[in-house]
Order: C-alpha cells, then sequence, then structure tokens
C-alpha cells in the first residue's frame, strides 16, 4: 500500500510537471502575473465605480472625470493601479472607431479655418510654454531645461525622454504635466457647461449600430490603418488610425452606424482610468513637493491660451467650445475623449492638437538646446 501510494504521487508530480512544460517559455513570460490580473482588474472596477457614480449625477463628461478621479484618488492613497498595452491600445482603438462615426457630418466643418486656427495654436504653444517656464524659474527656483520641458503641453512620453537625456527633474515635470491634464479633464466640461456652450447632461449620440459585417469591416480596418499608422511612427496610431478608418468608411457611405453604447462607455471609462492610473507611478512627497508648482504653471498656461481663443472667436466663425478644447493644453486623448461626449467636431479638435503634438515633438529640443542649460552644466 506505501508502494502504491508513492507511485501515486511520484506521477502526480509528472503529471503536474508536464501540464507546466506544456506552456512554452516564451509565452510564460508574457503572461500577466497572478497579482498584476489583480491590479487591473482593481483599476477597472474603481474606474468604472466612479464613472459610473458621476453619468449617475448628470456631470458632463462624467465617465471620463468620474473614472479619472476615482483611479487617481486611489492611485494617491497607494494602491498600485495600471493598465497593460493591451487594453490601453483597445481602448483608443474604440475611441477612434467612435470619433470617425460623427466625423461624416462634419467633414468640411470649418476647413477653411484651419491655417489661421492652426498657426495661432503653434504661437500659442510658444508663448505658454515661455510663460509657464519663466514663471517656474522666478517662483520656485526651477532651473532653465526643466522649466521649459515642464511648460511643453502635451507630448508627455517624449517630454520626458527628453528631460532624461538632458538630465532635468523627470519627477517634478511629470507632476506638473500630470496635473495640467487631470485639472482639465475634470473642470474643462464644467466650465463649458457653465458658459452655457456645452449641454449640462451627458450627450446622447446616435444610437444607430453598425450591422455585424459592418462592425467587423470598422474594426478590421481600424487594426489595419493603425498597425501602418504605427510602422510609420505616426504619433498616437492607434487612435487616429482608427479613426481615419472609420471616417473613411462612414464618409464613403460604406457602413451605416457605429459602436454599441457600451463600447463607447468602455473607452471612456478606460480613458479616464488610463489618466488616474498615472498618479501610481508618483510617490505622495513627490506629489506635495511640486504641487504648487503645477497649479501655478497651468494658470499660467490657461492665461495664455485664453488670450489667443479670444482673439478666435472674435476674428472666426468657429463655436466657442471647438476653440477651447482645441486650444486646451491636455492630452490628446483626453481632449478627443472629451469631444465625443460634448458633441464637438471631432475633426477641428484632432487637427488641432495633432499639430501641437507636431509642433512640440518637433519644436521642443531645439528650444532647449538654445535655451536651456548647457549638457556640460546639467552634467557638472
Amino acid at each position: 500500500m506505501p508502494h502504491g501510494r508513492g507511485a501515486f504521487v511520484a506521477c502526480s508530480r509528472i503529471c503536474h510537471k508536464a501540464r507546466v512544460n506544456m506552456i512554452p517559455t516564451s509565452l510564460a513570460q508574457h503572461l500577466p502575473s497572478r497579482s498584476e490580473t489583480l491590479r487591473v482588474a482593481e483599476t477597472i472596477a474603481i474606474g468604472t465605480a466612479g464613472g459610473l457614480l458621476f453619468l449617475w449625477a448628470n456631470l458632463p463628461g462624467g465617465l471620463i472625470s468620474g473614472a479619472m478621479i476615482a483611479v487617481g484618488g486611489a492611485a494617491l492613497c497607494g494602491r498600485q493601479l495600471l493598465l497593460p498595452p493591451v487594453m490601453t491600445q483597445t481602448v483608443l482603438l474604440l475611441l477612434g472607431i467612435s470619433l470617425g462615426s460623427l466625423v461624416s457630418r462634419q467633414l468640411i466643418q470649418h476647413v477653411s479655418e484651419y491655417p489661421l486656427t492652426i498657426g495661432l495654436l503653434a504661437l500659442a504653444t510658444f508663448c505658454s510654454t515661455f510663460g509657464s517656464s519663466l514663471y517656474l524659474q522666478r517662483f520656485h527656483g526651477w532651473d532653465q531645461t526643466s522649466a521649459l520641458l515642464a511648460g511643453s503641453p502635451g507630448a508627455l512620453s517624449q517630454i520626458t525622454v527628453l528631460a532624461a537625456e538632458k538630465g532635468a527633474d523627470v519627477a517634478g515635470i511629470a507632476v506638473v504635466q500630470t496635473i495640467r491634464v487631470i485639472i482639465l479633464t475634470a473642470a474643462l466640461p464644467l466650465v463649458l457647461v457653465v458658459a452655457g456652450v456645452a449641454p449640462s447632461a451627458p450627450t446622447i449620440l446616435s444610437a444607430e449600430v453598425a450591422s455585424p459585417i459592418g462592425l467587423a469591416a470598422l474594426i478590421a480596418a481600424s487594426i489595419a490603418v493603425a498597425l501602418l499608422l504605427r510602422l510609420a511612427k505616426f504619433p498616437a496610431s492607434w487612435m487616429f488610425g482608427a479613426m481615419l478608418a472609420s471616417s473613411l468608411l462612414h464618409g464613403a457611405g460604406l457602413v451605416e452606424g457605429g459602436l454599441p453604447s457600451w463600447m463607447r462607455n468602455v473607452a471612456l471609462v478606460g480613458i479616464g482610468a488610463l489618466i488616474g492610473s498615472r498618479f501610481a507611478r508618483m510617490r505622495l512627497k513627490t506629489l506635495r513637493a511640486h504641487v504648487n508648482a503645477g497649479l501655478g504653471s497651468f494658470a499660467v498656461a490657461i492665461a495664455v491660451s485664453s488670450v489667443f481663443v479670444a482673439v478666435l472667436v472674435l476674428m472666426t466663425n468657429v463655436r466657442f467650445s471647438d476653440i477651447v478644447v482645441a486650444f486646451a493644453p491636455g492630452a490628446m486623448d483626453a481632449m478627443l475623449a472629451l469631444a465625443l461626449t460634448l458633441h464637438i467636431d471631432p475633426i477641428f479638435v484632432g487637427a488641432h492638437h495633432l499639430s501641437r503634438f507636431v509642433f512640440v515633438s518637433i519644436a521642443t529640443p531645439g528650444i532647449v538646446h538654445l535655451f536651456g542649460r548647457p549638457q556640460d552644466d546639467v552634467d557638472d
């Protein structure tokens, strides 16, 4: 009997090893661990709860703002929240498809105004960067390089890489940039509602859902175009690729209707959770040390942008809400998500945020080289 029991145990161990070895090593290395899976599930649960709470309260941009504030608050309380890259890409793809489904009605709206508005946006970005930089240097004692990079609106990933190369204050720059995005995403819908240029309740988008074949065509075309843009190193390729594919299919009349409402809602909650999860990478001590710098820098950037918004309102026929969201110095994905929820022209907003992204990515290294501290000083 003992011999039989020993044979059974040995057989069990062999079977267990066989089951483990059936999973290829390369695949096993890419599978998320149990702790990572729980962190992702917690992020989704907290973001969904926050979004639904704000939606229940009829707050504008409720799904985005609620998810962002809930996840950001939990992250500041010490929860290590995250969204994996594949989930982030899926959220951006869904957002792009939803934006593209609105394009057929607004494709040529305000196109004649683009050269003027984009030109003023470039000037506003330049003035905002130097205004915020001067504030950080004069009132918070930042060095020139760190101040210029923190004052540059958008393109956070490129700014962070450049900051590391130049020996700048990466943590401080990340805090200032993140605070700006958080405030804009949470406050901008409320500001537009108070100004009477956006609905006080969540906008009900077209309920028409594309046919199964249409949905399959939308998703397949969006993935294909997004991958092509990604190969070409195009910024925000997943979102803009899906938006371009969806726009072409809808504009040509090949597809009628868009994603089911629950898919759009998933994308909006996902964007909010993604922004809020940035705080999980920050220490509370670091945040407290730079929060005043972030708030002051944000105030300067908004003041500068407001001047250019006022000029455009007087000079053009573009809607005030479209100009405000297009000129808001926030993250491209967050601003386009707000455009979707507030029924703002996604083409106008997307063109301007893409233009600023390109301008910042190209001009910032040159600005830092000309006006920042020399590399030798940084290294010392």
